[in-house]
């Protein structure tokens, strides 16, 4: 089994119905197949992962938390809509605190970290060049976590773990294409800054990188056709 299929995006094997809902949720945002704005109604919820609707109620209010969902009074559950204003402060956010990795994980960082993070990018051009757009959005996240991992700081890494889950669903919306944008030529250089102990060459990169990100965001697109539920969450091909 490789990484990034024994930790999809870091979340936990389900014990309990709510644990598969949340976690089923989770990937589907992490993969860009549940977009923002879909409503997440109990019933079918419910009915999907045959429970019953308090189990859904608690996953709902877990994801809340997260802010992956909205919960809207007499209107139910929604995936997360960010606004603009909300895309801007969690782009912010993301480089304040990857900053701070980034400082940490320079001087931890293993010649098998180092290996490990080349080979994500190699999967990522590969999942790209084939275009498996939900193995692509994973490797990059997995790219920019496994930062955090090596920084060894378990708040800022769930914080991170909120933050890249929020950009999914910003550039989901807002960017032209609708992926991550994130290309070799700007996470190779960050391993390479790492690996050299370059601090200040790394900071830039990784300011630059998410900038490039922001930078692609266009607030006047459309909504493009959504997915069922059932569609969303459990991979089915969406009929043209």
């Amino acid at each position: 089994m490789d990484e990034i299929t024994a930790d999809r995006q870091g979340f936990d094997a389900p014990r309990m119905p709510e644990d598969a809902i949340t976690a089923s949720i989770l990937a589907a945002v992490a993969e860009q197949r549940l977009p923002a704005g879909t409503k997440l109604g109990e019933q079918a919820l419910s009915d999907l992962f045959q429970c019953h609707r308090a189990n859904v109620r608690r996953a709902l209010t877990s994801l809340a938390a997260q802010h992956v969902v909205e919960l809207r009074p007499n209107r139910g559950a929604f995936v997360a809509t960010p606004s603009p204003e909300e895309a801007r402060e969690v782009f912010e956010a993301r480089r304040t605190i990857e900053r701070t990795l980034a400082r940490s994980a320079i001087g931890r960082a293993t010649d098998a970290d180092i290996a490990k993070m080349r080979a994500t990018i190699a999967q990522e051009v590969t999942a790209r060049a084939s275009g498996d757009k939900p193995a692509e959005l994973r490797l990059s996240r997995a790219f920019h976590m496994r930062l955090a991992t090596i920084a060894a700081n378990s708040v800022l890494e769930r914080f991170l773990t909120e933050l890249t889950l929020r950009t999914t669903l910003i550039l989901g919306l807002y960017n032209e294409t609708g992926t991550t944008t994130c290309a070799e030529s700007e996470h190779a250089p960050i391993v390479d800054a790492i690996e050299a102990r370059d601090e200040p060459r790394l900071v830039a990169l990784i300011d630059e990188h998410l900038l490039h990100l922001e930078a692609g965001l266009d607030f006047s697109r459309p909504a493009t056709r959504t997915r069922t539920l059932a569609e969303q969450l459990t991979l089915l091909p969406v009929a043209e």
